[in-house]
Parts: C-alpha cells; sequence; structure tokens
C-alpha cells in the first residue's frame, strides 16, 4: 500500500476517532438521542470501510463488530448505558493503538476481551427486547414498524454478530432501510429523497363554527419539513358584506419533505369531505439538471393561465407578474402565490444540488514552509518600503505601496490557514474529565463555551499539556467530593467550565470551577515550610496565588496517581511563557477558582513597536502597548533616583533599557518611555527613541542565546540589521527578582 495512502487514511481515522469519542460522550447524557446514535453508527461504518480499503482488516474486522452492536442500539434492541459506552471508549483507544502500528499478542487480547463483552451485551438476557426476539422461531423476521426496517436470523457471509445472532445485509436498490434521514446498505449510506409538494387548500366557510381550526393544520403542515404558506384573500367581501364568523380566506402551500404524499393527505383527514384540497408534486430532489423553473410556467402548470396568454403577455417587455396583474388575468395573490413557490423551490435545489465546499489536505510541513516563505517577503517588502520612503521616485513609491498592501493580505490569509478552532482540543477533555471521575468516585460536568475560536496550530499544540495540568488539578483539588459538596450546601455533581474568546491579538482561555477554592492559609504555610517565603512576609492574595506555580510545591496531603508530586503548575506557567503568553489565578474560598491563559493569536508574525537604545533597535510586542510618554531631566531629578513616573495621575514604575541590557553611551536629554500592561500592572520601558509600528516576523535565536531569559527572539529590519524582541514578563521578573534580593 502506498506510503501516502496510509498517512491520508491514517489522518482521516484520526479525525473519525475523535469525532466518535465526542458523540459517545454525548450519547451518555442523552442516550435515547437517534441523531447521536446515527453519528456513532456512521463513524463506525466509514473507519470499517475505509480500513477495509487500504488493507487494514484488523480494524476493519474490530469496527465491524461495534458496528453490529450500535445496529442493535438503533433498533433500540441493545439499550445504551455505562457498560455499553465504557466498552466503546475502550474500543477506540484499541484503534489508535491499531493505527500507531502496535500490533501485538496484548492488543489481541484486547480486541478479543471487548468482542465477548459486547457479545454479552447483545445476547438475549442482557435486554427484554433481545429476550422477546430470541422466541422467535428460525428464519423468522422481527419487523420494528416505526423504521420500516426488519431484522432477520438467517445467516450470511461476514455477518455474524458477536452475541451469536446474525444480521444479513440488506442490498440498497431493493429494500432500503431508512433512518433519521438516511438509509443504510451493506456498501454506502444513501440520502433520503425528498420531495416538494404543491398543496391549495380552500377550507368550508363554517369551519369555525364546526370547531374547526386552519391554523393548526397549516402549523401540522410546518411539523412534516419545509413549508411556505400565502393567504389568498381575494374572496373576501367589504365589510358591509362580511360574517364575521365565516372563512374566506383559501392558502396556498410549499411544503418540501421527505414525507409521502398519503402522509402530507392525512393532514387533512377530517376536513377533506367539506373542503377543497388539492396535493400536486411539483419537484422531486436527487440529482437535478434542470434549469430554474420561470414564472410563466408555474402558473401555466397550475391550471391560472394557457401558454399563449403568457406568450401574448410576454411580449410586452414588462415584468410578466405586474402584466398579468394589469391585464387582469390573474390577482395579485394569484402571482403571489406562484413568486413564493418559485422561489421555495430554487433555494431547495440550491441547497442540495450544489457541490459541497471543496477542501485540500495539505500535510503541516508544508504550510509552516508558506508561513516562513511569507515571513521572509515580509522582511522584503519591508526593505522595498524603506528604500521607497528615502527615493524621490513616485512610481517606486506607489509599486512599493501596492506591495505591502498585497503582502499584508497574503500574510493574512496565510495566517488564516494557520488557524484551528480550539474546540479540536476542548473535545478531548471530556473524556479525561469522566476517567478522572470514575477514578476519584466524584460527578463532574465538563462545560465548554467558545469552541469555535480560532488560534494558530502551534499554539493549540503546545496548549494541550498545560491545559491537561490544569484540569486534572480542578478536578482532583478543586472540585469536592459528593459528600462534601452536600454539606457544604452546593449540588453533589460539580462543573468545570473551560472557555474561549477572542481578545485583541490574544486569546483568552478559563478554567472555572466551583470546589473549595484556593486555600491561601494552607499554601503560606507550606511556602514557608519550603523557604519560598519568610514568616513574617507580607504577600497579597495575588501574591500568595502565584506561589503554586514554584517547582515542587503542593498542598496534596498524599501522592496520588492523579496529582500531588508538585510537577504540573509550573510546568503550566513555563509552557504558558513560552508561547509568549500568560496565566492569572483568582478564587474564593468556598465558591471556585478561575485560571485565565492569555496568549497570542500566532507565533509566527506579530505586530511590534520598534523603539531604538544607542545603535541597537528592539521590538516590544505591540499588543501590550499602551502609550508612549516623555522622560526628561527635570522628571528624572524629581523622582530623587527611583525609576518612577507619573501617568495619568498614576504611579508607573519604568525600566531603562540601556542599564538593563548594558548599552554604552549616553541616554538622550528626552527619552521616551513605553507604558505597558501585563497581568493587571503597568509597566514602562525607558528608550531612546520610538520609531514606530513594525510588522515582525519572528526569527528563532541560535545555540548561544537560548538561555538568555529576557530576549524571545529577533527579526530582521528592512536595512538588513538585526533587532532583538523583548520577552516583557520576563525582563519585568528578573527586575523584580533583583530588588526582593536587595530588600
Amino acid at each position: 500500500m502506498n506510503d501516502n495512502v496510509m498517512e491520508v487514511f491514517r489522518a482521516e481515522a484520526a479525525e473519525l476517532l475523535s469525532d466518535l469519542e465526542s458523540a459517545l460522550l454525548g450519547l451518555e447524557t442523552a442516550p435515547n438521542d437517534k441523531t447521536v446514535v446515527g453519528t456513532v453508527f456512521r463513524c463506525l461504518h466509514t473507519i470499517k470501510g475505509s480500513s477495509a480499503m487500504v488493507g487494514c482488516n484488523e480494524i476493519a474486522s474490530f469496527a465491524h463488530e461495534l458496528e453490529n452492536t450500535f445496529e442493535l442500539v438503533r433498533r433500540e434492541i441493545v439499550p445504551v448505558g455505562r457498560r455499553l459506552i465504557d466498552l466503546t471508549l475502550s474500543s477506540v483507544d484499541l484503534i489508535r493503538a491499531m493505527l500507531d502500528g502496535a500490533g501485538s499478542p496484548a492488543i489481541e487480547r484486547k480486541a478479543e476481551e471487548i468482542v465477548l463483552a459486547l457479545g454479552a451485551l447483545n445476547s438475549p438476557s442482557a435486554s427484554g427486547e433481545g429476550a422477546v426476539e430470541s422466541a422467535l422461531p428460525a428464519g423468522a423476521v422481527c419487523v420494528d414498524d416505526q423504521r420500516n426496517n426488519s431484522y432477520s436470523s438467517e445467516t450470511g457471509p461476514g455477518d455474524q454478530i458477536a452475541g451469536g445472532r446474525t444480521l444479513p445485509d440488506i442490498p440498497t436498490e431493493k429494500a432500503p432501510r431508512v433512518e433519521s434521514g438516511t438509509s443504510y446498505g451493506s456498501d454506502s449510506d444513501v440520502e433520503k429523497r425528498l420531495s416538494t409538494y404543491r398543496i391549495f387548500f380552500r377550507p368550508n366557510p363554517e369551519i369555525f363554527s364546526r370547531g374547526g381550526s386552519p391554523a393548526l393544520l397549516l402549523s401540522e403542515l410546518r411539523g412534516l419539513g419545509e413549508c411556505n404558506v400565502t393567504a389568498c384573500i381575494d374572496d373576501i367581501p367589504d365589510l358591509d358584506g362580511m360574517d364575521p364568523e365565516l372563512c374566506y380566506t383559501s392558502w396556498d402551500v410549499i411544503l418540501t419533505t421527505s414525507a409521502d404524499i398519503n402522509s402530507v393527505r392525512d393532514v387533512f383527514i377530517f376536513v377533506e369531505d367539506d373542503s377543497q384540497v388539492k396535493i400536486d408534486v411539483v419537484d422531486e430532489q436527487g440529482p437535478d439538471d434542470q434549469p430554474r423553473r420561470r414564472l410563466g410556467e408555474v402558473l401555466v402548470e397550475r391550471g391560472d393561465l394557457t401558454p399563449e396568454q403568457v406568450a401574448e403577455v410576454l411580449g410586452k417587455q414588462k415584468r410578466i407578474g405586474e402584466l398579468l396583474i394589469e391585464e387582469g388575468l390573474v390577482s395579485p395573490g394569484k402571482v403571489q402565490a406562484a413568486l413564493m413557490e418559485q422561489q421555495h423551490i430554487d433555494k431547495i435545489r440550491v441547497r442540495h444540488g450544489e457541490p459541497p465546499a471543496a477542501s485540500v489536505r495539505v500535510p503541516a510541513a508544508k504550510l509552516d514552509s508558506l508561513v516562513d516563505l511569507v515571513g521572509e517577503l515580509v522582511t522584503v517588502q519591508a526593505s522595498l518600503g524603506q528604500l521607497a520612503s528615502s527615493s524621490k521616485i513616485p512610481e517606486l513609491r506607489s509599486i512599493a505601496e501596492h506591495v505591502e498592501r498585497l503582502t499584508s493580505e497574503l500574510r493574512d490569509n496565510t495566517m488564516n490557514m494557520r488557524a484551528l478552532p480550539i474546540g479540536t482540543t476542548f473535545s478531548k477533555f471530556k473524556r479525561l474529565v469522566r476517567d478522572l471521575c470514575g477514578e476519584l468516585n466524584k460527578e463532574i460536568e465538563l462545560v465548554t463555551e467558545g469552541a469555535e475560536t480560532e488560534l494558530d496550530k502551534t499554539v493549540i499544540e503546545r496548549l494541550n499539556d498545560p491545559l491537561v495540568h490544569l484540569i486534572r488539578n480542578c478536578v482532583d483539588h478543586g472540585i469536592e467530593t459528593p459528600d462534601a459538596r452536600l454539606a457544604a450546601g452546593k449540588t453533589v455533581q460539580g462543573t468545570v467550565r473551560l472557555s474561549a474568546v477572542h481578545s485583541g491579538a490574544h486569546v483568552l482561555i478559563q478554567i472555572v470551577d466551583d470546589g473549595a477554592g484556593l486555600d491561601t492559609d494552607a499554601i503560606r504555610a507550606k511556602a514557608v515550610e519550603k523557604g519560598l517565603i519568610a514568616a513574617d512576609a507580607e504577600l497579597s492574595e495575588k501574591e500568595i496565588f502565584s506561589l503554586i506555580f514554584s517547582p515542587g510545591f503542593s498542598t496534596a496531603r498524599q501522592v496520588t496517581s492523579v496529582s500531588g508530586r508538585g510537577v504540573g503548575m509550573d510546568v503550566v506557567k513555563s509552557s504558558v511563557e513560552a508561547l509568549r503568553g500568560s496565566i492569572e489565578i483568582s478564587s474564593r474560598k468556598g465558591i471556585g477558582t478561575t485560571i485565565t491563559l492569555k496568549l497570542p493569536l500566532t507565533l509566527a508574525i506579530i505586530d511590534g513597536l520598534l523603539v531604538k537604545v544607542g545603535d541597537g533597535h528592539f521590538v516590544l510586542p505591540l499588543s501590550i502597548v499602551e502609550e508612549c510618554v516623555e522622560l526628561t531631566r527635570d522628571d528624572i531629578a524629581r523622582s530623587h533616583g527611583r525609576r518612577l513616573t507619573i501617568v495619568r495621575k498614576e504611579i508607573v514604575p519604568y525600566i531603562r533599557l540601556r542599564e538593563r541590557f548594558q548599552i554604552n553611551g549616553n541616554s538622550p536629554d528626552v527619552e521616551q518611555i513605553v507604558v505597558t500592561g501585563s497581568n493587571g500592572s503597568r509597566v514602562g520601558f525607558a528608550v531612546d527613541k520610538v520609531i514606530g509600528e513594525h510588522q515582525t516576523v519572528i526569527k528563532n535565536m541560535g545555540k548561544m542565546y537560548r538561555n538568555v531569559q529576557t530576549i524571545s527572539g529577533a527579526t530582521i529590519l528592512g536595512d538588513g540589521t538585526v533587532a532583538l524582541i523583548v520577552d516583557v514578563p520576563k525582563l519585568v521578573e528578573g527586575v523584580e527578582l533583583q530588588e526582593f534580593a536587595r530588600a
């Protein structure tokens, strides 16, 4: 088998398994949801077919056993319970191991155990319905009237179910089995056929006095499918001749539904004897290349006009609807009803007839290479822009501006190609919480919000481990046991809320639990015990919370398989800071804890503020820059040597980059302070000159500079010189540690 084919198969199978896992977790909370059951079944069926196609017969055979079980679930023969979900989730893990090529006797034994366990669920003694069915004589057929499906006890090649019973494949062209909008045959899922009906309904004028209600009948029609209703009021007399107890209105209805014409006619079963009801099939949805039906054709087909009348009116070169009304051939209500029918059918045909949006699966390495090339193009564009700005040639400036605009659009489109919805990561954690609840004997619901929020794929990939640590801590340390929650007046089931939302050039991810909250006294006592702080140290609540990020810090009384070794939160902080992000904690004892991660949208290209100190250039992330103010000699003298300045009546500490990076030379008489905001505090950076906004392509530092804590990367300017990107959080943290040591 071609390596490229296998690579595509593994990628598609991984996506299907992820969808299958999500559907199973949803099925556990809604066991009677036929739509979710259908999703599980289709995932298994697709995995089985794809595996067989590429020669992975072991996976295909195993998926076939799972598919057989969920066929019985679809028929309501096998109920959905925790045991079934457990076995199927274990099967998902097993198929993943098979995809990784981990074929071993242990894998085979595990597969056999699962098949035997599924067989026990499928056995007649496991279900009341199965017991009834097992009493049927050999060859008998048990018909499910609600689904028009049949289950036979006769055997056929490849149809053996784990429990010993059989489910023969029914050829789709002979007896399609229709369920939830799809049909399942031996080889493929076939979409259900839609029909569009034209319905004319004129009730008996005395329908109200007889206890009837046209509104209820029209509402029942709407329940069958997509429906458009036009009221015909041409027969309503003037007020002088109107009887308020009579119904003068008739209705034209266009209905698109999967129901047959008899089901539509049944709506009028109690009024058809004394009312005028006409039902015609005007369109059937399938492979349809017919042109759009014109208004005149619709009116002729409805019997409201003759072809000759249409041709005569069309010769007058006006809109046919207006002309027909002017000629008095049809009423405005008739034209309106025909237009409604035309638009309804056009919309249905477009929706079901247009081809699906094309997509191309591209290896991540090629996408990364494209981003690198776009980064180089951004650098070249900056060089061109600098050359054009110093040139006196207008044409060159015009070309440079055009290239800048195109480069910006190309950059944005490329970044969007790398962006993925964070829900792909969120969906994995429902399984994690479920497994931890079983291990810790807790009841916890994971609620996710903002799954559609997009983030750079590199950020998402590196975010997985920090989120795993945080959620495990919420489940283990945050949420109390059921008994403790009841004693505290809470519900037995705890809640962990995982959300994501865009905030400027960042994404905010929050993990919120409704548990016991952080115990500041316990954290402080543990920090004193470990020598992290002095016993008489005065710390704010925020500073106490930050202590849990210290290496080896843990308040757990005993080490378990889940936590207690103190190797989680420091890893979280390091990982988040490596992504140029930040992390904050807020908590209320007895109420719960909120952890907020602030992450950049992308790691490849950022908008920065270019500054100059001496002969060197530095870049500060523009997303955290609040404003720039001047720093004069008089300002420095008034602060008496302290690194403080007043910005809008607020004292802001600042760091002199010249001193911090030991740059030789004298400062200018007037310096600039770039005020930044991070983690709820404001810090300024004194520089010689602020050059302006700069589109920064981030380049990794060489091996010699990888351990420089205050620099996160570098970029190349238009003139070829290098500018260093300042790691603002690390720089501020380093200065704070120095000040603390001096104190």
